[in-house]
This record gives structure tokens, C-alpha cells and sequence, in this order.
């Protein structure tokens, strides 16, 4: 369960394009942003393009809280709207950080929203600074905004601008883009984050996992390629491959944490490779127990999987207050240990007077795991056993996931002894590396990024980067 200090980006980001021109897209938006809220609570917001005239609404906040029937009535109809939920990096938050950003120009009108992280965002913003370009955010997607336009000032049409925009970039970006005729999805070469197409009757429509769909009634189609840009407009849809070829680096703590259980990805359902790093778990790191239990949510399959493979009894150990968002998403370490405290209360009948295996995704800091066993051990459990669904965290990402830097690691400041000992379990159990690779039955070859657990970046990773993080390459080497 993550509990961090300083928050980095995830977000989630949804498409339509309609052949309707008078069509309620931005409720079909909103439903889908809904789907997507775990990638992000801390803003939201939706475009929507009526014959060439874009209208957006973005506001700091949930789904359901920034929109309702009067916003989406403001907002009106069209046939092409864009969707996106974030939270920030930074502590409090800020308005003009929300997306999807609409930029006018001497061309026409652009909206675009994005999930990743760039890792030359720093060099590209100076540059266009010294150009004489004006930033009003501090994302990366304003960034990649003003690259697009500037290439669209020499170019024939937006998905020609794209492409070319592309060549400068470096990290991570799955977007979605909508000009006033058409709708473009774009996934970086690496394929670092999801995202995938789906049909909604005669509509097409874009998204960060396949669970928007379901929520819709849109179908799944597939996974835009890494590098792939889609283009839709009234003569339907087109890929452009130019940056296309390469293996792909898909983050493999989607599959752990970040995507929803329901969701497919790359061929793989979310809740196998979850079950399958359980079963995993059981195989590398068998003990004695009565029963097994999981850490809400992503925990829970993980649970499921080794209970299955070790044939102890699986249990719900853990009430769980739904109205209490991912407390790794809150800003702030004092929102975050409020919110645990009242996220999570122990079901005293399924611990008590038991050894209990406890599989969680991942231990960051170890605070919240501390917390957590207390819990159990103050209802009655008599051993507790941690079982993580990761290796552990060595290295900070740079590529848009909440891996911090190294100091704030605590797999980087103590022995798996040591940190069995923080955490007063009785015994501790990482997934291995080699496991964690295996754990998704990815169907389109597509390979994985592991740089957290083992320092292999798949991009070259500026220096200035690395000290942001308090972190330098040659730690690495």
C-alpha cells in the first residue's frame, strides 16, 4: 500500500468521437471518467467539440462532485469530447494543472489530455521559453500542447504535427488529442502507460483501460500499439506507425497496482496477473498459517492467488470504508494517515487467535504496513506474515508512477530482515523478479518496465532528473 511524501503523476484519460453531430458525448465521458477515478482524484475534466466550437469544464476534485446535470448541460452537445481524472505532484493542488488543457491558435483549436511523465520535460520547457512560449501550468501536457502547435504552424494537418512532435519527446504519454474535425490517440514508443479502442454502436471510442468501455456498453476492440498515433474523423479511423517497431516497455505495477481488476490489458486481465503473483508468492515464500488475507484492493486478488496455490483458507480480513479514496493519492502524509485510520478496520472473527498471511501490493516507506499489523495484532492475530506482490523498491520512476527516491525507500535503508523487524511482522516475502515478469500473459509481445525493481530504465534518464530525485546515475552503474 503506498504512503508517500511527494506525489508524482497518474492519471486516466478517455476519447469519443461520434458520427452524431448533435450527441451527448459529455455524459458518456463523465460515465467513463467514473470508471476511471482510481487513476486519479484530485481533479478532473471533460471537452467537448460542437462543430468545430470547444466547450470544457475542469475543476479540482472527483468525478461526481465537479460534474452534474447543470455542468453537463453547460457543456452541451457535439460529436467529439475528451475526459481526463489526475491527481498532482504537488501538495495543494492547483486548477490550472487540470486537464484536459484547450489551447487556441492561429490554426484552430486543440484540446488534448494526457497520462505519463516525461523525463526531458525540464530541457523541452526551457527551450520553449527562450522561444518565447508562455506557460500557465505546470504539466507535461502543456509541454507537448505547445511542441504540437508549434509543428502544426508548418504542417498540413494536427496528425502530422503529432508525429513530428513526437521526435522530441522522451518518457512517458498515452493522450488523447481533439482538434475541431477530428480525435487522436497517441501512445508513447515504449508503451510505458495504457490505453486501448473501443466501439460504442457506430461511436469509437478511446480510453485508458477497457473498464470505461464496460461502464458505457462500448466494446473492446484493442490496445493502441507503442508509438501508434489513431486518428478518427468522418472518414473513420487510421493508424499512422512511423514511430512504431520497437518491443514496448509496458509498466508491469499497472498489472500489480495502478489498473483496475476488471480491465484488460495488452491481451492480459488485470485480476490473473494479480492471482498469478499470488500463487507465485506461495510457490517462493511458503509458511504455516490458518488463513490468508488481502489488503484492499489491490491486495485482494493477490490473496486469492496464493490461498489457491498454498491451500490455506482465504478470508476477508479487512471492512473497507468505500467513501475513502487510495491514500496514496492524497497529497499530503497527514491526509494520508487520517485516511487510513479510517480507510481500513480489521474483521476481528476472521483474525483472531490465527497466524494470518497478509499479501499486500507493495511497501514503499513502511509506515502504513506498520500500521496495518498493529491492527491485526491488536485483534487477536498471533503471527502475521507479509507477503508483497512485488520485489522490492530501489529506485524511483521517472515514467508517471508513485515510486519515490531513494532516501524515502525503505527496501534502500534496510535488510529484509531489518525491515520484518520494522514492521514487527513475523516473517516477510518479496515476489522475485524473474516472477513478476511471468505474472501477465501479455499477447502482443510486448515487453515490461521494471526499472523500480532493478534499475533498468528503458530511456536514458537526464541527470538533472535524477537529482530532483535525489538521485544520481551513477548509484545505478
Amino acid at each position: 500500500m503506498f504512503t508517500m511524501s511527494d506525489i508524482h503523476e497518474e492519471c486516466g484519460v478517455f476519447g469519443i468521437y461520434s458520427k452524431q453531430k448533435q450527441s451527448d458525448v459529455a455524459t458518456e465521458t463523465y460515465l467513463a471518467l467514473y470508471a476511471l477515478q482510481h487513476r486519479g482524484q484530485q481533479s478532473c475534466g471533460i471537452a467537448v467539440n460542437d462543430d468545430g466550437v470547444i466547450r470544457s469544464y475542469r475543476d479540482m476534485g472527483l468525478v461526481p462532485d465537479i460534474f452534474n446535470q447543470r455542468t453537463l448541460a453547460e457543456l452541451g452537445l457535439g460529436n467529439i469530447a475528451i475526459g481526463h481524472v489526475e491527481y498532482s505532484k504537488y501538495a495543494n493542488g492547483n486548477r490550472s494543472d487540470a486537464q484536459p488543457l484547450v489551447v487556441r491558435h492561429i490554426k484552430g483549436t486543440m484540446a488534448l489530455a494526457n497520462n505519463g511523465s516525461l523525463v526531458n520535460a525540464q530541457q523541452l520547457r526551457e527551450e520553449l521559453e527562450l522561444g518565447g512560449a508562455i506557460f500557465h501550468s505546470s504539466t507535461d501536457a502543456e509541454i507537448i500542447s505547445h511542441l504540437i502547435i508549434r509543428e502544426r504552424l508548418n504542417c498540413g494537418s494536427i496528425e502530422e504535427a503529432v508525429d513530428k512532435a513526437m521526435s522530441h519527446l522522451s518518457g512517458a504519454y498515452s493522450m488523447v488529442i481533439m482538434s475541431p474535425q477530428k480525435l487522436i490517440a497517441v501512445r508513447d514508443p515504449e508503451g510505458f502507460r495504457p490505453l486501448c479502442i473501443g466501439q460504442l454502436g457506430e461511436d469509437i471510442v478511446i480510453a485508458s483501460e477497457s473498464c470505461a468501455f464496460d461502464s458505457i456498453g462500448a466494446t473492446f476492440i484493442r490496445d493502441v500499439k507503442p508509438g501508434e498515433i489513431i486518428v478518427i474523423d468522418s472518414n473513420g479511423l487510421r493508424s499512422i506507425e512511423s514511430h512504431c517497431g520497437g518491443k514496448g516497455h509496458f509498466c508491469v505495477f499497472e498489472f500489480v497496482y495502478t489498473a483496475r481488476p476488471d480491465s484488460v490489458i495488452e491481451g492480459a486481465s488485470v485480476h490473473e496477473a494479480r492471482r498469478r503473483a499470488g500463487a507465485f508468492l506461495a510457490l517462493e515464500h511458503p509458511c504455516q498459517a490458518d488463513v490468508v488475507i488481502g489488503v484492499p484492493d489491490s491486495g485482494l486478488d493477490a490473496a486469492l492467488g496464493f490461498a489457491q496455490q498454498s491451500g490455506i483458507p482465504y478470508g476477508i480480513g479487512f471492512i473497507k470504508n468505500r467513501y475513502v479514496g487510495r491514500t496514496f493519492i492524497l497529497p499530503t502524509q497527514k491526509q494520508r494517515e487520517n485516511a487510513v485510520r479510517i480507510k481500513l478496520n480489521v474483521l476481528k472473527a476472521t483474525v483472531a487467535g490465527k497466524r494470518v498471511v497478509l499479501v499486500d501490493d507493495s511497501i514503499v516507506r513502511g509506515t502504513t504496513s506498520q500500521r496495518i499489523i498493529s491492527m491485526l495484532r491488536d485483534a487477536g492475530a498471533t503471527e502475521v506474515h507479509i507477503r508483497i506482490s512485488s520485489p522490492p523498491f530501489i529506485n524511483p520512476c521517472y515514467f508517471g508512477t508513485d515510486i519515490d527516491s531513494k532516501d524515502k525507500l525503505i527496501a534502500c535503508r534496510m535488510t529484509l530482515e531489518e525491515i520484518r523487524k520494522d514492521l514487527n511482522a513475523d516473517s516477510l516475502g518479496y515476489l522475485s523478479l524473474d516472477s513478476v515478469k511471468k505474472i501477465a500473459n501479455v499477447q502482443s509481445g510486448c515487453g515490461f518496465c521494471t526499472a523500480c525493481f532493478d534499475g533498468n530504465y528503458p530511456v536514458e534518464i537526464p541527470e538533472q532528473i535524477c537529482d530532483k530525485f535525489n538521485y544520481h546515475i551513477n548509484e545505478k552503474r
